[in-house]
């Protein structure tokens, strides 16, 4: 009877609960309370007006703080770039330095009978302190100061305008007096070369005077038309022939080497040549000097990136691997023909291959290198042992053999082998993708292109070459009297010798 009672009642108290809930719900329940401006008091909405603009003022200072982080963090990142740019530059001006003196000044006088070896060093020295002055005065306006197609004019004489500040059209990261000391060593170098062709027998005066000139009338120029803004041939600056140059194949190596040819056959031979032996008086020197040679080629070829960067590795990269098959390659060559590898040939073969591999250092792949250089080795091989003989020119040290072959091959090699995958100098096209650089890229005209400018290098240097010749023949006289041919370029030149040695000048 309990329980029913407790029932019934549990029946009437649970639906009355639920109806008070929903028939008289809390205000809260209904909607929030809302506290408007106008009922804040004053004093309350003046601090929270207060520290509203605080919060603001802080939010300001934060992106401004963190504008001005950025933009240290960029200036910093860019300061840095600049600074190891700068340094791989100015070191890689170095080593191309190291290559004339004491590099070539070594192979050179080693390749010579020791009656000319102070005579052979010389030559080389002179280069470094003439051509330095006179790229002072004028050389470097007339290689990359402002002018048309062909040449520069005169507006950067005597350094005008060349400061520290970076020149954009040529190396936006480092000072432009950086790129300018760095070419000055590429034109020391140049005219140093031609000097293994006219070895033992030209006059000090004569050497100096044709040198300046070579360098005004055939260097300046074709630098120009390679590497100048606006120049006839300038692969990076839309040249009417776009030729691929990395470092120097066709400016250095084709104009030096070919001019080589020229002076050679315009003196005629050494006394005594083709009856009389004329070895090396010293392979010692001549390896020690093609070491420095190999050593300094790196600032040559990998320095021509005008940067530290993947470009340069690149180009570090190729230069040893072309230097290593070449020697290979030249030495293998001889070993067959011969029956044993010679130290002179191996040295010889290396320095094919960097010859060779200079135009394409900063546009090929390794493997493509290696190629190069076996090529170079067997090639400049031939042309020394067997096409000289042929025709019978006393190219006393093989400057054309070497650099003048050695730097028309790379012209077409270069032209053959480069891609945009190591070097997208011709930018890209509408969709985004590098244009083609070389003919494995899809490029063949670009073999034409490398073809026209040895050819325009060919022409340049023979046709200056030959003017330069007559002209300093006839003003000072071009080749020493046999008498003092006899006696060597040491004494009759400079009146030193150098070595103390009694017996003979051979």
């Amino acid at each position: 009877m309990h329980l029913r009672s407790v029932k019934k009642l549990r029946s009437f108290f649970i639906p009355l609960l639920f109806l008070a809930c929903f028939t008289t719900p809390s205000r809260s329940m209904v909607a929030p309370r809302i506290v408007t401006a106008d009922r804040i008091p004053p004093a309350d909405r003046a601090a929270t007006d207060d520290r509203i603009a605080q919060l603001e003022r802080q939010m300001a200072e934060y992106r401004a703080a963190a504008a001005t982080a950025a933009s240290a963090a960029a200036s910093a990142t860019a300061s840095a770039q600049s600074a190891g740019d700068n340094a791989w530059v100015l070191t890689s001006a170095l080593l191309v330095l190291l290559m004339t003196g004491p590099g070539l000044a070594l192979f050179y006088s080693g390749l010579v009978r020791k009656k000319n070896v102070l005579g052979t060093m010389m030559q080389s020295f002179a280069m470094m302190a003439v051509i330095t002055v006179l790229w002072f005065v004028c050389g470097y306006s007339l290689a990359f100061g402002p002018g048309n197609a062909y040449i520069g004019g005169l507006h950067n004489a005597f350094l005008h305008g060349v400061g520290l500040a970076p020149n954009p059209a040529y190396a936006p990261t480092i000072p432009e007096q950086s790129f300018m000391v760095y070419q000055l060593m590429f034109a020391i170098i140049t005219p140093a070369l031609i000097a293994g062709a006219f070895a033992e027998r030209m006059k000090f005066s004569a050497m100096l005077l044709f040198s300046v000139l070579w360098a005004l009338l055939v260097y300046s120029p074709i630098a120009h038309m390679v590497w100048g803004v606006g120049g006839l041939l300038n692969a990076a600056g839309g040249g009417r022939y776009p030729c691929l140059d990395f470092a120097g194949g066709t400016v250095v190596h084709i104009t030096s080497g070919v001019s080589a040819l020229v002076t050679a056959l315009y003196l005629g031979k050494r006394l005594g040549y083709s009856r009389e032996p004329s070895p090396p008086h010293s392979m010692v020197l001549c390896f020690i000097g093609a070491s420095l040679l190999w050593v300094g080629w790196f600032g040559f070829n990998a320095g021509s990136a005008l940067g530290a960067g993947a470009l340069a590795t690149s180009a570090f990269v190729n230069t040893q691997f072309a230097a290593a098959a070449g020697a290979i390659s030249w030495g293998a060559a001889e070993w067959l023909r011969s029956g044993k590898p010679s130290a002179l040939g191996a040295i010889s073969g290396s320095v094919a291959g960097l010859a060779t591999i200079t135009q394409a250092a900063g546009f090929v792949q390794p493997a493509s290198a290696v190629f190069i250089g076996l090529i170079a080795g067997a090639v400049c091989f031939f042309m020394v042992v067997k096409v000289k003989v042929w025709f019978g020119y006393d190219d006393s040290l093989d400057a054309f053999g070497v650099h003048g072959v050695g730097g028309t091959m790379g012209a077409l090699l270069t032209g053959i082998f480069a891609t945009s995958a190591v070097n997208p100098i011709f930018g890209k096209n509408a969709n985004g993708h590098a244009r083609p650089t070389g003919w494995i890229d899809g490029n063949p005209a670009q073999v034409l292109h490398q073809l026209t400018a040895a050819a325009i290098g060919w022409g340049l240097a023979i046709a200056g070459t030959l003017v330069i010749l007559f002209v300093v023949d006839h003003l000072v006289g071009l080749r020493v009297s046999e008498d003092e041919e006899e006696q060597g370029l040491d004494l009759s030149q400079h009146g030193e010798q150098g070595y103390d040695w009694d017996s003979s000048t051979a």
